[in-house]
């Protein structure tokens, strides 16, 4: 008899609460911090970074509300806005991400809906598109 499917509020307990999302963040800055298209996105001192992506993560999976407490509303659209996301830079971002949550050996099913949400959100960030896309007719105008 098989258990019920891992709900994404249940995540943050069976992958083993804020400690685990700690690690994985620091998985990910220590690939971000190698990374020359990533790491001059990043101010000088990554702490506060850290801090805040791994208690808006420990939140998302159902780690409690430390993160609305001190940041509010997530709005991550608006918090990346003042940075270049590329599409090259967001795929960027999600490769090193998804490597650090494989390096964190959780559970298949813990694992395999983070990675799910990173394919999600990874796209909703990208702020900047190439040049050549500008480029295109508008709808309306013509040549």
């Amino acid at each position: 008899m098989s258990s019920a499917p891992l709900e994404p509020h249940q995540v943050h307990d069976v992958v083993g609460g804020q400690a685990a999302f700690d690690a994985l963040v620091e998985a990910f800055y220590d690939r971000v911090e190698r990374d020359a298209l990533l790491r001059p996105m990043y101010p000088e001192d990554l702490a506060p970074g850290k801090r805040h992506l791994a208690l808006f993560l420990a939140q998302y999976w159902g780690g409690g509300n430390v993160y609305g407490r001190e940041r509010g509303h997530p709005r991550l659209r608006m918090r990346h806005a003042p940075f270049p996301v590329t599409p090259e830079a967001a795929l960027r971002w999600a490769q090193h991400m998804a490597a650090s949550v494989r390096d964190q050996a959780w559970p298949e099913e813990a694992e395999a809906l983070v990675l799910a949400y990173v394919a999600r959100a990874t796209p909703t960030l990208i702020n900047q598109l190439p040049p050549e896309v500008d480029e295109l007719p508008r709808r309306g105008r013509t040549g």
